[in-house]
């Protein structure tokens, strides 16, 4: 075949291609590629959202038990500055850097039933000695200056004697003491540090009394 019956061919070739439509290698149909790049998108959707859930979820795990969490007030006890269905933000992450100290409202482990916290106000530090006499608490001797008891306690319980904390023993009360379980009963006694939770530095509900709780 000569070269100028080749390029007759390729004319005719050329023509008949134009006519048909056909310009190359047959090609995909528009709608067909953008059902699949739809389903594309749908599934990349739904795995970075399955990520992100789990993702959420991590890092909330990880606040409830090493930063804070939320509980709620149950009774009178540490009325008035508490009042029952209050709830509350704990900081639990406080005292992993620094030690309970006096008049922060700390929450605990009460020891003789599974899954039960009280929460009450720091009075004794550690190697203090507390007594209660006439109402009045005394530290080393001296009468503690503090405003947080709704009235004089009638009860001193097993307070009425000197009691030496330990090296890592608290001793708490509750804000409403005429009617508060604390450290005079035996069944709290000293509170231990490996036993407290964290310290409530928030209240959450009700709306109308949110805000910071005082430590001081």
């Amino acid at each position: 075949m000569t070269e100028k019956e080749e390029r007759e061919r390729r004319k005719r070739q050329q023509m008949r291609m134009r006519r048909t439509g056909r310009t190359g290698p047959e090609k995909e149909p528009l709608s067909e590629r953008r059902r699949r790049n739809r389903r594309r998108y749908y599934i990349y959707e739904v795995v970075s959202l399955l990520l992100y859930g789990l993702l959420v979820y991590a890092l909330c795990i990880g606040a409830v038990r090493y930063v804070g969490q939320k509980t709620m007030v149950e009774g009178s006890s540490m009325a008035p500055t508490l009042e029952d269905d209050d709830h509350l933000l704990v900081d639990k992450l406080t005292y992993r850097f620094s030690e309970p100290e006096r008049f922060d409202i700390v929450v605990f482990r009460y020891l003789h039933l599974e899954n039960s916290y009280y929460i009450k106000r720091v009075i004794g530090l550690p190697g203090e000695t507390v007594q209660i006499k006439d109402g009045i608490i005394y530290i080393n001797g001296e009468p503690l200056e503090e405003s947080y008891g709704l009235e004089t306690m009638q009860n001193p319980g097993r307070a009425a004697q000197p009691i030496t904390l330990g090296a890592d023993e608290y001793f708490v009360l509750g804000d409403n003491r005429n009617v508060s379980s604390d450290s005079r009963d035996p069944m709290v006694a000293n509170v231990a540090r490996e036993q407290i939770v964290g310290r409530a530095i928030f209240r959450l509900y009700p709306f109308d009394r949110m805000g910071t709780l005082g430590h001081k």
